[in-house]
């Protein structure tokens, strides 16, 4: 389907912008107003983001949404999902202001329910450009160069689980995370789990790893978000246990066929509960 629209276009006419003219760069009212910013509706915006954040590169992504029909090209696969990132980060900052001030109220989402918060945390490589290409094509002077810096990134997953500890099937997770530190990382798991209602659900465990910076402020989060004694668990993953029994085994100096033998058997009972 086709839609002709005619619109007026507002500019700031003391803005200058390179090659757009006294104008500057404006907007249609009538398109904003049916979500359609830089050309882009929402169906669009919202398909070319989620390939690009479920598949390993821009260009993996640009070759499914070509066999979907949409051909775009890379630059504008690139543009449109980091626009959209950024967008998504506005809106998480202004929730996370208002959070801050007492004015964003709880949501219904996980009244109750059985809730899993897992915390961990990892490293990425971010590319940095150190030095500026010049020219283009055949008339390149000089090559872009960049530089992969490994950073810490803080993770967080929010998800509904049934009776057993399992993830409730066809249940659609909380994803988020941060460059920012321990700190920072704990408040968003906390701002997560107050705008979705976690204070009226039935139990909410809280899974990671034994990192002392995550332990050491999980009672502020409890608080913060207003969890009542036995209403939350801590649970240590069970790989992380697992390797602490097998550290603990080999320090007693067995023979490796027992300490094999009580590994497996403490294993088991760890993983009986």
């Amino acid at each position: 389907m086709v839609l002709w629209v005619s619109t007026a276009y507002y500019a700031a006419v003391q803005q200058a912008a390179k090659g757009r003219g006294r104008a500057g760069a404006g907007l249609y009212p009538e398109l904003a107003v049916l979500g359609i910013h830089e050309g882009q509706t929402v169906a669009l915006a919202e398909l070319v983001g989620r390939q690009a954040a479920l598949l390993p590169s821009f260009e993996h992504a640009r070759g499914e949404l070509k066999h979907r029909g949409v051909d775009l090209s890379l630059k504008a696969v690139h543009r449109m999902a980091t626009r959209l990132g950024a967008q998504a980060l506005t809106r998480r900052k202004r929730d996370l202001l208002a959070y801050r001030a007492g004015e964003l109220p709880a949501g219904p989402e996980l009244a109750g329910k059985r809730v899993a918060a897992c915390i961990d945390a990892g490293k990425t490589r971010v590319r940095r450009v150190t030095r500026k290409q010049r020219g283009k094509g055949k008339h390149k002077k000089q090559r872009r160069r960049f530089r992969a810096d490994w950073r810490d990134v803080k993770l967080l997953i929010i998800y509904e689980i049934d009776a057993r500890g399992e993830k409730v099937a066809g249940g659609r997770p909380w994803l988020d995370g941060t460059f920012a530190g321990p700190d920072e990382a704990m408040e968003l798991l906390a701002f997560h789990l107050h705008r979705l209602g976690a204070a009226q659900a039935e139990v909410v465990v809280f899974l990671a790893d034994g990192a002392p910076w995550i332990w050491e402020r999980l009672p502020w989060v409890t608080q913060r978000v207003g969890l009542r004694w036995r209403q939350y668990v801590g649970v240590l993953d069970f790989w992380h246990a697992v390797h602490h029994v097998g550290l603990a085994l080999a320090a007693l100096g067995l023979a490796s066929p027992e300490q094999r033998r009580l590994y497996r058997k403490c294993r088991k009972r760890l993983e009986a509960g």
